[in-house]
């Protein structure tokens, strides 16, 4: 990464205590982004992506134990109070939920839930905060949004309300905002829009954006760095052109398997990752992919292997037999 970072996650850890035992939902992930930059962050449901993206945001639950740090434009927000934590969520640090429907308030209005925001945030008066609402809607693409501000989110599309919920996140200007499966249940053309619209907002304000998502396919083209979870880890961490063009971790090369193609046949069948992701409650000793992973030998089973670098600058990949060198020729 270019420059100083914006935002610096440095041995982050979530432990929540469960009836089976204490499960590690996020393993000691270190990541960082600068300003105007775009960082992805891919992996399947349960790798811990949306529990790390809590974790910056200071939003886990009350029973979940955090430890490490997490530096936010000079401020580590570990040790920062409810007050000044409450502040700086929605005015510099900004979240777009994956389900509008549960972010927004389903008894206020659109308008009521733009304009408090502005009115908490930013001090404008109720004519102000009124005009603010009426471009912001306008500006992510919501047609006759002085209707708009007198409905309720049930009235409006999937969609529109997910455009809503990034009108809200816009709202303050924030230095970064955090995009946790914005398209999700959206059908593929609404889902394009999303993205090319979060691309644009990000672009014109230089606001750092980080994206979580399952699907490789959304960050290729729209990230500067991808970064690739499994079992509460980082396996795989490069500029986004590198990664697609030299992949090391067995994990991302099945990832990207399962994506449908364009050009295959019809009914063709999608390649799967075989297995389950492990119990987070029961950690293997060895690499957590190693019972699904088609190249794992015995050191796979007993160590686990650590982030090393890669042959390309910002490369780093956690495999013991890494892609597309000689450590994959059969043992």
């Amino acid at each position: 990464m270019k420059g100083p970072a914006l935002l610096s996650v440095e041995g982050v850890a979530v432990d929540l205590p469960t009836p089976r035992g204490n499960l590690r939902a996020v393993d000691h992930v270190d990541l960082s982004i600068g300003a105007g930059r775009t960082l992805g962050i891919v992996g399947e449901s349960g790798c811990g992506k949306t529990m790390l993206s809590r974790a910056i945001l200071q939003l886990l639950p009350k029973k979940a134990k955090l430890s490490g740090r997490v530096m936010f434009d000079g401020q580590d927000l570990v040790c920062l109070d409810r007050e000044r934590l409450r502040k700086l969520r929605g005015r510099s640090l900004a979240v777009v939920f994956q389900d509008p429907m549960t972010s927004l308030n389903p008894v206020l209005t659109i308008g009521t839930q733009l304009i408090e925001t502005l009115q908490e945030h930013l001090e404008l008066d109720g004519v102000a905060a009124k005009m603010r609402s009426v471009e912001l809607l306008a500006a992510v693409g919501i047609p006759a949004p002085e209707q708009r501000l007198m409905q309720y989110p049930h009235q409006l599309s999937g969609g529109m309300r997910q455009r809503v919920a990034i009108a809200i996140a816009l709202s303050c200007e924030p230095k970064l905002l955090i995009a946790d499966e914005p398209t999700t249940a959206l059908d593929v053309t609404i889902q394009a829009q999303i993205l090319d619209l979060l691309a644009r907002e990000q672009r014109r304000r230089h606001m750092a954006m980080i994206i979580i998502t399952h699907d490789l396919g959304v960050v290729a083209g729209r990230t500067d760095e991808v970064a690739v979870m499994y079992a509460g880890r980082v396996v795989e961490r490069a500029p986004t052109p590198d990664l697609f063009k030299k992949m090391r971790m067995p994990y991302t090369e099945a990832l990207l398997a399962a994506i449908p193609k364009i050009d295959a046949k019809p009914h063709t069948p999608l390649p799967a990752i075989s297995g389950r992701p492990p119990d987070p409650t029961r950690p293997l000793k060895g690499c957590s992919f190693s019972p699904r992973c088609k190249y794992a030998w015995a050191q796979c089973q007993v160590e686990k292997p650590p982030l090393e670098d890669a042959d390309s600058p910002g490369h780093q990949y956690a495999c013991f037999r890494p892609l597309n060198t000689e450590a994959i020729a059969p043992a």
